[in-house]
Protein backbone atom coordinates (compact mmCIF):
# COMPACT_ATOMS: atom_id res chain seq x y z
CA UNK A 1 0.00 0.00 0.00
CA UNK A 2 1.37 3.30 -0.70
CA UNK A 3 2.44 5.68 2.48
CA UNK A 4 -0.43 6.65 4.74
CA UNK A 5 0.38 10.64 3.90
CA UNK A 6 0.32 9.97 -0.25
CA UNK A 7 -3.18 7.82 -0.20
CA UNK A 8 -4.44 10.70 2.15
CA UNK A 9 -3.08 13.38 -0.03
CA UNK A 10 -4.77 11.94 -3.06
CA UNK A 11 -7.73 10.75 -1.83
CA UNK A 12 -11.41 10.77 -3.73
CA UNK A 13 -13.25 13.81 -1.91
CA UNK A 14 -16.77 13.64 -2.46
CA UNK A 15 -19.41 16.62 -1.14
CA UNK A 16 -20.21 15.52 2.73
CA UNK A 17 -23.62 13.61 2.37
CA UNK A 18 -23.95 12.09 -1.07
CA UNK A 19 -23.86 9.02 -2.33
CA UNK A 20 -20.28 8.95 -3.29
CA UNK A 21 -18.97 10.60 -0.20
CA UNK A 22 -20.45 7.26 1.94
CA UNK A 23 -19.21 4.74 -0.35
CA UNK A 24 -15.71 6.25 0.20
CA UNK A 25 -15.51 6.27 3.94
CA UNK A 26 -17.41 3.08 4.38
CA UNK A 27 -14.41 1.89 1.52
CA UNK A 28 -12.09 3.23 4.06
CA UNK A 29 -13.48 2.00 7.19
CA UNK A 30 -13.42 -1.64 5.93
CA UNK A 31 -10.27 -1.24 4.77
CA UNK A 32 -8.20 0.63 7.28
CA UNK A 33 -6.76 -2.95 9.15
CA UNK A 34 -5.32 -4.19 6.14
CA UNK A 35 -3.97 -0.23 4.99
CA UNK A 36 -2.28 -0.36 8.55
CA UNK A 37 -0.73 -3.74 8.29
CA UNK A 38 0.71 -2.74 4.42
CA UNK A 39 1.70 0.43 6.38
CA UNK A 40 3.70 -0.89 9.16
CA UNK A 41 5.39 -4.19 6.57
CA UNK A 42 6.81 -0.80 4.43
CA UNK A 43 8.15 1.43 7.76
CA UNK A 44 9.86 -1.51 9.08
CA UNK A 45 11.79 -2.12 5.98
CA UNK A 46 12.47 1.46 5.38
CA UNK A 47 13.76 1.06 8.96
CA UNK A 48 15.77 -1.76 8.50
CA UNK A 49 17.65 0.60 5.49
CA UNK A 50 15.46 -0.30 2.59
CA UNK A 51 14.71 2.28 -0.13
CA UNK A 52 10.63 2.22 -1.21
CA UNK A 53 8.99 4.31 -2.83
CA UNK A 54 6.21 6.32 -1.47
CA UNK A 55 3.79 4.69 -4.10
CA UNK A 56 4.52 1.19 -4.18
CA UNK A 57 2.61 -1.28 -3.01
CA UNK A 58 4.22 -4.14 -0.43
CA UNK A 59 2.41 -7.52 0.53
CA UNK A 60 3.05 -9.83 2.65
CA UNK A 61 6.56 -10.48 1.93
CA UNK A 62 9.35 -12.56 3.37
CA UNK A 63 12.35 -10.18 3.42
CA UNK A 64 15.13 -12.28 5.27
CA UNK A 65 19.06 -10.73 5.41
CA UNK A 66 20.29 -7.17 5.24
CA UNK A 67 17.09 -4.46 4.72
CA UNK A 68 19.81 -2.25 3.42
CA UNK A 69 20.23 -4.27 0.03
CA UNK A 70 16.44 -3.70 -1.05
CA UNK A 71 15.60 -0.86 -3.16
CA UNK A 72 11.39 -0.42 -5.04
CA UNK A 73 11.01 2.12 -7.61
CA UNK A 74 7.62 4.18 -7.64
CA UNK A 75 4.47 2.17 -9.03
CA UNK A 76 5.74 -1.37 -8.14
CA UNK A 77 4.17 -4.13 -6.26
CA UNK A 78 5.14 -7.11 -4.55
CA UNK A 79 2.86 -9.82 -3.41
CA UNK A 80 3.60 -12.67 -0.66
CA UNK A 81 7.07 -13.25 -2.39
CA UNK A 82 10.51 -14.16 -0.59
CA UNK A 83 13.15 -12.38 -0.41
CA UNK A 84 17.03 -13.37 0.48
CA UNK A 85 18.94 -10.23 0.59
CA UNK A 86 22.11 -11.82 0.43
CA UNK A 87 22.89 -8.75 -2.00
CA UNK A 88 21.59 -5.98 -3.64
CA UNK A 89 17.71 -6.65 -5.43
CA UNK A 90 16.72 -3.48 -7.42
CA UNK A 91 13.27 -3.29 -8.48
CA UNK A 92 12.58 -0.47 -11.43
CA UNK A 93 9.36 1.39 -11.76
CA UNK A 94 5.75 -0.19 -12.53
CA UNK A 95 7.02 -3.99 -11.50
CA UNK A 96 5.29 -6.52 -10.98
CA UNK A 97 5.95 -9.58 -8.57
CA UNK A 98 3.23 -12.18 -8.13
CA UNK A 99 2.61 -14.70 -5.30
CA UNK A 100 5.22 -17.53 -4.38
CA UNK A 101 8.05 -15.68 -5.89
CA UNK A 102 11.19 -16.12 -4.86
CA UNK A 103 14.20 -13.58 -5.41
CA UNK A 104 17.90 -15.27 -4.31
CA UNK A 105 20.46 -13.17 -4.24
CA UNK A 106 22.83 -15.44 -2.70
CA UNK A 107 23.50 -19.37 -3.18
CA UNK A 108 26.62 -21.63 -2.37
CA UNK A 109 29.42 -23.31 -4.62
CA UNK A 110 28.88 -26.88 -5.07
CA UNK A 111 32.50 -27.44 -5.98
CA UNK A 112 33.46 -25.52 -3.23
CA UNK A 113 34.25 -28.52 -0.55
CA UNK A 114 33.83 -25.63 2.47
CA UNK A 115 30.01 -24.29 0.45
CA UNK A 116 30.93 -20.89 0.30
CA UNK A 117 28.16 -18.54 0.07
CA UNK A 118 27.99 -16.55 -3.56
CA UNK A 119 26.24 -13.50 -3.39
CA UNK A 120 25.69 -11.67 -6.68
CA UNK A 121 22.95 -8.84 -7.25
CA UNK A 122 19.18 -8.91 -9.24
CA UNK A 123 18.34 -6.01 -11.17
CA UNK A 124 14.56 -5.91 -12.33
CA UNK A 125 14.61 -2.88 -14.76
CA UNK A 126 11.09 -1.36 -15.51
CA UNK A 127 7.76 -2.46 -16.26
CA UNK A 128 8.89 -6.06 -15.79
CA UNK A 129 6.08 -8.54 -14.37
CA UNK A 130 7.38 -11.88 -12.77
CA UNK A 131 4.06 -14.96 -12.20
CA UNK A 132 3.51 -16.90 -9.58
CA UNK A 133 5.99 -18.95 -8.28
CA UNK A 134 8.75 -17.95 -10.47
CA UNK A 135 12.53 -18.37 -8.54
CA UNK A 136 14.97 -15.73 -9.78
CA UNK A 137 18.51 -17.00 -8.97
CA UNK A 138 21.64 -15.08 -8.23
CA UNK A 139 23.23 -12.41 -10.70
CA UNK A 140 20.34 -11.89 -12.88
CA UNK A 141 19.47 -9.34 -14.76
CA UNK A 142 16.00 -9.12 -16.30
CA UNK A 143 15.41 -6.25 -19.00
CA UNK A 144 12.33 -3.46 -19.19
CA UNK A 145 9.19 -4.76 -20.59
CA UNK A 146 9.95 -8.87 -20.21
CA UNK A 147 7.38 -11.16 -18.82
CA UNK A 148 8.72 -14.20 -16.64
CA UNK A 149 6.25 -16.93 -16.71
CA UNK A 150 4.52 -18.64 -13.54
CA UNK A 151 7.33 -21.54 -12.30
CA UNK A 152 9.85 -20.28 -14.23
CA UNK A 153 13.35 -20.66 -13.00
CA UNK A 154 15.57 -18.10 -14.46
CA UNK A 155 19.48 -18.10 -13.36
CA UNK A 156 20.36 -15.89 -16.60
CA UNK A 157 19.99 -12.31 -17.68
CA UNK A 158 17.09 -11.96 -19.73
CA UNK A 159 16.64 -9.53 -22.71
CA UNK A 160 14.22 -6.45 -22.86
CA UNK A 161 10.51 -7.09 -23.65
CA UNK A 162 11.26 -11.53 -24.17
CA UNK A 163 8.74 -13.59 -22.57
CA UNK A 164 10.75 -16.68 -20.33
CA UNK A 165 8.97 -19.93 -19.04
CA UNK A 166 10.15 -23.13 -17.85
CA UNK A 167 12.83 -24.73 -16.11
CA UNK A 168 15.85 -23.45 -16.70
CA UNK A 169 13.41 -20.31 -18.40
CA UNK A 170 14.09 -19.97 -21.99
CA UNK A 171 12.42 -17.22 -24.21
CA UNK A 172 9.29 -18.03 -25.63
CA UNK A 173 9.01 -18.08 -28.87
CA UNK A 174 5.99 -17.34 -30.62
CA UNK A 175 5.26 -15.16 -33.65
CA UNK A 176 2.82 -11.95 -33.26
CA UNK A 177 0.05 -11.95 -35.88
CA UNK A 178 -0.36 -9.26 -38.22
CA UNK A 179 -3.59 -8.15 -38.28
CA UNK A 180 -5.05 -5.70 -41.01
CA UNK A 181 -7.67 -3.92 -41.31
CA UNK A 182 -9.95 -3.22 -44.46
Amino acid sequence: MATLQYLWKHRAKFSAGSIHFYKAWGKRIFTIKEVLQRNSRRTKLINGGAIICKTSEIGNIRAEGNKCNLTIGAHSFLGKAELALHDQITLGKYVCINDGVKLLSGSHNINDPFWKLIKKPIIIHDYVWVATNAIILPGVTIGKGAVIGAGAVVSKDVAPFSVMVGNPAKPLLKKKKRIFYV
